[in-house]
């Protein structure tokens, strides 16, 4: 089984790596990095988020998470407004022009991610997805949350 956990987890590796080049480098055909890509698709379509939920769901680590929107801040995609619930507190939404980002690249961009999928089946689809959530449940499992 070494060698078969070996070959399996590279090729895992190796296919993230991909494509997180592929899509980072047509993400940042429109000036975005991906993360701040990330961040813009999330927030589409929403009325806002805490700084935990973005970073529960994005793939954004906190330690990044503030940095990424201060630059989206700058560029005048996002803003922070106050909580209504809890003065302590922030929500980041985004502006005016993140909205036409957003319904402007998001489409592009995940039309361009579907092209890379294109010849798989649905069967492939659930098979690749029964595989890859297993493996999400198994890491969880083993205390890697």
């Amino acid at each position: 089984m070494g060698e078969r956990y070996l070959k399996s987890i590279r090729l895992l590796a190796e296919c993230l790596q991909g494509f997180e080049r592929v899509s980072g480098d047509y993400v940042r055909q429109y000036g975005l990095t991906p993360a701040q890509f990330d961040i813009i698709a999330t927030l589409g379509n929403t009325p806002g988020m805490s700084y935990k939920e973005l970073g529960e769901k994005t793939l954004i680590t906190k330690g990044t998470l503030t940095g990424v929107i201060d630059r989206l801040e700058q560029k005048h995609l996002v803003e922070r407004v106050r909580s209504v619930d809890d003065k302590r507190s922030w929500r980041v939404r985004l502006t005016a022009a993140g909205e036409r980002a957003f319904d402007d690249v998001f489409p592009r961009v995940t039309a361009q991610g579907k092209k890379m999928f294109a010849h798989l089946s649905e069967a492939d689809f659930t098979a690749l997805e029964q595989s890859l959530s297993g493996l999400k449940q198994a890491i969880s499992a083993a205390g890697g949350d």
